[in-house]
């Protein structure tokens, strides 16, 4: 496998733009437009097109991505918990695409799937996406049309949910991490849905923004509390974050709340589509820089960006005494006395007993991964009989056997599950999501209720791994 490592397009040149245009990229207002939010909810626009960005410095040419109104990522979505959203998107593609509300608990209709929840738009057409959302978080929005090219090149945004009453921080951050392959030119490589990336770890760049640019480093000031917003928007690449001289307190993931806690070996593991919301108290020393690392591929780890401390005097001697804990959402706890427990089989793959074959599995076309035997390819099949069926209202486990040498993030429409276990240990601090990073070889347990009627994608978010048939639906009835 050829394995491209972050950043080796000459980073030093790709950061001539110095920490100045990085902080003005990390730092992006994520207020929405006041204007564009009425008595009658929220309301504003997504014109999907090509355009071009500066996302390596003004030495090299502008990169070409399709976007949302003319910037990448696209505009920052930002609501209160509870208020209507109406969002008017329209295709300037010469392609049909889709918007899909990823986390979002919302109608059916909503959801964004083509062939199976709307009718794609067309060139030159335009969908009223509208809902309510239940739950505060940290959720996006992107392309489910073509979803490895699109997403791949660009159509994704942050949509944050304040909650009514928010914790209180210093300041707050949204990094929206993506993971580029770039030629020398900067420009978007071609190659998608390369068969043997396919079957193996998907389509990892050589160049990270954050933002929509590289980073170099973030201004901070000694004693200030940041609550970091994290969304990794990448096609395939998972991310491991180690914090230099920090402690991060996770305190909610994929948008739902848990128990403030450091995660495991101090490293924040996401896999693609994932969020976390995390506190840090800044204890660094005034005028020092300290690293924020990505080491998830061992020896191709690197420098995401860096906390550049200010010289003055800390903000405060000690760490804030506010509360950290974020108010839970109304999401329905499952009754596991009760619970339908439906196993779920993820094969295929190099290594995986499918090899690279080719051939017809299930209602998909060319497959090489599978979940029960059957596969759903490209981006879905509105006539392939479902996993599954369950009744409304009823609580359900998914028991998940990853039988493959390769790692799912497992992703759920519709729906935000509670992890129950890993290889028969308990989860602690009772972790939901609606993404769940599965190792290879290895089993988890989700629960959830099957509150929301439908009929809702259940796949892989390495975007290779769900167009090579990593990919199912289960029907709530």
């Amino acid at each position: 496998m050829q394995f491209h490592s972050p950043l080796t397009l000459r980073r030093r040149q790709f950061l001539q733009a110095g920490s100045t245009f990085a902080f003005a990229a990390l730092s992006r207002p994520l207020l929405a437009d006041d204007r564009l939010t009425t008595h009658d909810g929220f309301t504003t626009r997504l014109r999907a097109a090509k355009a071009r960005v500066r996302m390596v410095g003004e030495e090299y040419p502008a990169t070409e991505v399709w976007a949302y109104n003319g910037i990448e990522p696209g505009p920052v979505l930002r609501v209160r918990q509870g208020t209507p959203i109406r969002v008017t998107v329209m295709n300037e593609l010469d392609e049909t695409t889709t918007v899909h509300w990823h986390g979002m608990r919302l109608p059916n209709a909503m959801d964004g799937v083509p062939g199976l929840t709307q009718q794609p738009i067309k060139p030159g057409e335009r969908f009223d996406y509208a809902f309510t959302p239940p739950d505060a978080g940290t959720f996006w929005y992107h392309s489910h049309d073509d979803s490895l090219i699109q997403l791949g090149r660009g159509l994704a945004g942050a949509l944050i949910v304040e909650e009514a009453e928010p914790p209180v921080v210093d300041r707050e951050l949204l990094w929206t991490i993506q993971d580029w392959r770039l030629t020398e030119d900067a420009q978007i490589a071609p190659g998608f849905n390369n068969r043997m990336e396919a079957a193996m770890d998907g389509r990892i760049g050589n160049t990270v923004t954050i933002n929509g640019r590289v980073p170099d480093s973030v201004r901070v000031r000694a004693g200030e509390r940041i609550r970091l917003r994290l969304l990794n928007a990448a096609i395939a690449r998972i991310m491991s974050l180690r914090f230099e001289g920090h402690r991060p307190m996770i305190v909610a993931l994929d948008g739902q709340p848990c128990e403030p806690h450091e995660p495991a070996d101090g490293r924040i593991l996401l896999g693609p589509a994932m969020r976390a919301d995390v506190m840090l108290d800044m204890q660094g020393d005034p005028g020092r820089s300290y690293r924020v690392v990505d080491d998830f591929y061992g020896q191709f780890a690197y420098a995401l960006v860096r906390f550049a401390y200010d010289k003055a005097p800390a903000v405060r001697a000690h760490p804030s005494d506010a509360p950290m804990r974020l108010p839970a959402n109304p999401v329905p706890r499952p009754d596991l006395k009760t619970t339908s427990v439906r196993e779920v089989r993820l094969q295929g793959g190099m290594m995986g007993g499918m090899g690279l074959r080719s051939g017809r599995m299930g209602m998909g076309g060319t497959a090489v991964w599978a979940i029960n035997g059957q596969s759903m390819t490209g981006d879905g099949d509105p006539h392939m009989p479902p996993l599954f069926e369950i009744a409304r209202g009823r609580s359900c486990i998914l028991d998940i056997h990853n039988e493959t040498a390769w790692w799912h993030p497992m992703h759920l429409h519709g729906h935000s599950f509670r992890v129950l276990d890993r290889d028969g240990r308990p989860e602690p601090y009772d972790i939901w999501g609606d993404t769940v990073l599965v190792r290879p070889r290895e089993r988890v347990r989700v629960a959830f209720v099957a509150d929301n009627p439908g009929d809702w994608m259940f796949h892989c978010h390495v975007m290779e791994h769900q167009v090579g048939g990593l990919m199912t639906v289960i029907r709530v009835t």
